[in-house]
């Protein structure tokens, strides 16, 4: 396996946010801060969504390479993700996803994680499918 090199993000990325949430108490483990398998679940509804956008269907996670937490979530933070495609193949799509977080009561954001997610195109029955031709609009 090839190892993704984890060099944090200085600028948040430009443009809209493919999700923005609120880390909620429920999402903490005992020390009160947010899961990590929390921060990852919305990270691929955010890669989720630009991939079945892109592929105009259904399409499922086949690999999350790379990830590393550069710093916490807190209850209350607002946390952004940004899913940016930067491979298509012909059944496959990989997208650059970041995580951000601003404190409720502030306005810095700090990286969280960033991570390439990769997604296959499914047809009907669950088998890959190829991806449209045509460029999306929105991803």
């Amino acid at each position: 396996m090839t190892s993704r090199k984890q060099t944090p993000q200085k600028e948040k990325p430009t443009g809209d946010a493919s999700l923005r949430t609120i880390a909620m108490p429920a999402d903490t483990n005992p020390a009160g801060d947010i899961f990590g398998g929390w921060l990852m679940a919305q990270m691929d509804m955010a890669a989720g969504n630009a991939a079945s956008q892109l592929a105009e269907g259904r399409c499922a996670t086949v690999a999350v390479e790379g990830m590393a937490f550069l710093s916490p979530v807190s209850v209350g933070d607002e946390v952004s993700i940004w899913a940016t495609l930067v491979r298509k193949g012909r059944t496959s799509m990989t997208f650059d996803v970041s995580a951000w977080r601003r404190p409720r009561t502030g306005t810095e954001c700090q990286p969280v994680t960033e991570a390439e997610f990769t997604f296959v195109a499914l047809d009907d029955n669950g088998h890959p499918r190829p991806l449209p031709q045509n460029e999306p609009i929105c991803v």
